[in-house]
């Protein structure tokens, strides 16, 4: 077991809760925190209704429930709704919706007439349910932080991602924003591997299609990290990676905090000139799915961040 903090001077100690999309998640950081898991039973009526008990007494408890928003959307998140108002009509004295995912992100504004701002209604659900603090990691839109009336702890894979790519770093090696939208996160990568930064400036004609109009910085001959916040269906990524490739790229690396992963990915990213890449387990992925996929856990971030939280002391210093 790794170092724990221990909770044994403490009168009561937080419960920790997982719906199904964060179940992958529970063990991991109750084994960092030395705290068993919290128990809910999660069934389903014949017709798909969601049915929710929680099974540990949270009156006067401090509580976090782990759940991304992940496929299946819908479903884990009218789970995670359930889990919340549970919590509060059980008296908890503080309920944290810790969303290493969160579905929907993508729906941030209206960028058309007549569609919902996606983000902003989701937002608003958790809080109704019972959420008195939300924490969540890699956001697609910083904005979105704005919509919760709620305490909104931000946290960032980038710690334990650059870690990771250290041992993969060589002297040519470049990072790659693959739009203009994430050149600020791909320079703190930059930034902290201290090598160059490139951009890609592309055009989506429709969504999860997209379309690479030129390249912005030299690369030819040089090892590549493209980094994204999120790898959909992988149409944008291996666009970007065989526009590289063309250019003269060698090695191609991608790192990608939400594995989303949908639709043709998996065949897009075996199919592709990108050596390998790199996601969190924020969202739960099967071993073998893709040979070039390697998965990093954030079980230990995020239960830095609940001790964190629960001790009242600094998250901000983490990153």
């Amino acid at each position: 077991m790794p170092n724990s903090f221990k909770f044994e001077r403490l009168q009561q100690p937080p419960l920790i809760f997982a719906g199904t999309g964060g179940a992958h998640l529970l063990q991991p950081i109750c084994d960092e925190l030395g705290l068993p898991p919290g128990h809910i039973d999660i069934r389903r009526f014949s017709d798909g209704e969601t049915r929710v008990k929680i099974n540990d007494s949270v009156r006067g408890r401090v509580c976090f429930v782990i759940q991304s928003t992940s496929t299946p959307v819908n479903d884990n998140l009218i789970e995670l709704l359930l889990i919340l108002d549970a919590l509060k009509r059980a008296s908890a004295v503080e309920i944290n919706a810790v969303i290493p995912y969160f579905g929907y992100a993508r729906q941030d504004r209206k960028d058309e007439g007549r569609v919902p701002i996606s983000s902003k209604l989701v937002a608003d659900l958790i809080v109704t349910a019972g959420a008195n603090r939300v924490i969540t990691c890699d956001l697609h839109s910083y904005q979105i932080q704005g919509f919760f009336n709620v305490p909104m702890d931000h946290i960032f894979a980038a710690p334990i991602m650059i870690d990771y790519m250290k041992k993969h770093q060589t002297k040519d090696f470049v990072v790659v924003s693959p739009d203009v939208g994430n050149v600020k996160r791909a320079r703190g990568y930059a930034s902290a591997l201290n090598v160059p930064l490139a951009i890609i400036d592309k055009r989506r004609p429709q969504p999860n299609v997209a379309e690479v109009m030129n390249i912005i910085g030299n690369i030819e001959g040089k090892d590549i990290l493209i980094f994204d916040d999120m790898v959909d269906t992988a149409g944008t990524l291996t666009v970007a990676a065989q526009a590289l490739k063309n250019k003269g790229a060698q090695n191609i690396y991608a790192c990608c905090t939400h594995g989303v992963l949908s639709g043709p990915a998996f065949q897009r990213l075996c199919d592709s000139p990108i050596k390998e890449i790199f996601i969190t387990d924020t969202i739960p992925h099967k071993k073998g799915e893709c040979d070039k996929l390697t998965v990093i856990s954030v079980a230990p971030l995020f239960a830095k961040v609940i001790k964190r939280i629960y001790t009242q002391e600094s998250v901000s210093t983490l990153f």
